[in-house]
């Protein structure tokens, strides 16, 4: 979907600029959520060891795209796969190898934009990113697309991302302040902007966008997912808190495989 606003590559720049400068502060407020090698899905508190989307990965060749400091690609490593991790920020993958050295747990890691990944055709079993990628691009369907091109037939592709309703509130944890303030359809990106330049760019896609993109691509979809907040989980992340959690959704998760 074409979004007025920056370009797709305005915004992986931007986002390889924002993420970079921002690793360590960000690894500093969320690494004890998302631990040092786990699968954590949302904000909602999610993990691969309690729901198993992505399947058996012992003996699978495995792709982590958005990985940021690769926490999901070390979990995968831990449970057999031969994994890969790419993003697009080399911050995040020099925050990556600090925490390699202190778990002793490496995995290979790619500075890549998802939407132009540097594998061959038919290179893995498994891709999946956890909100990596797919918000902060206007065209999503080049990541899905890519992730197609690089999976082997039958191969799973599992994403999270944010839920389409999560953007046309308030973004504030409090439900006290849950009101509409963006439009659901056609609503321009979030974009801050620094000496002139793109700094940071999200976009709303609608459930519409969102599952047609998959589709497009070629993908049988087999789950789509919104999360409830996990019980005990009492870590706010932005806007998502176990207070605002019952009334809106702030994840969604696809599980989808190529026929």
């Amino acid at each position: 979907m074409e979004v007025n606003g920056p370009t797709g590559e305005d915004a992986v720049m931007a986002s390889a600029r924002w993420w970079s400068a921002t690793a360590a502060e960000y690894i500093a407020e969320h690494g004890d959520f998302l631990g040092d090698a786990d699968l954590r899905w949302c904000p909602e508190g999610l993990t691969e060891d309690s729901c198993a989307f992505l399947g058996p990965v012992a003996g699978a060749r495995v792709l982590e795209v958005g990985a940021g400091a690769g926490q999901g690609a070390r979990w995968v490593a831990r449970h057999g796969g031969d994994v890969v991790a790419s993003d697009v920020a080399e911050g995040m993958l020099r925050q990556a190898r600090i925490i390699a050295e202190r778990t002793a747990i490496s995995v290979p890691l790619i500075c890549a934009d998802a939407r132009a990944l540097p594998f061959a055709d038919d290179s893995f079993d498994i891709v999946f990113t956890a909100f990596g990628v797919l918000p902060f691009v206007p065209d999503p369907g080049r990541v899905h697309r890519e992730v197609a091109r690089v999976l082997r037939a039958g191969g799973r592709w599992v994403f999270s991302t944010t839920h389409p309703m999560r953007w046309v509130f308030a973004d504030d944890p409090d439900p006290d302040h849950l009101r509409v303030v963006r439009p659901y359809f056609d609503a321009p990106p979030y974009v801050e902007h620094q000496d002139g330049v793109v700094s940071y760019a999200e976009f709303q896609h609608t459930m519409a966008d969102v599952v047609g993109a998959v589709i497009g691509a070629g993908f049988v979809l087999d789950d789509l997912l919104e999360p409830r907040w996990v019980p005990g989980n009492s870590h706010t992340w932005g806007a998502w808190s176990a207070a605002r959690a019952p009334f809106v959704p702030g994840t969604l998760i696809i599980r989808a495989h190529l026929p």
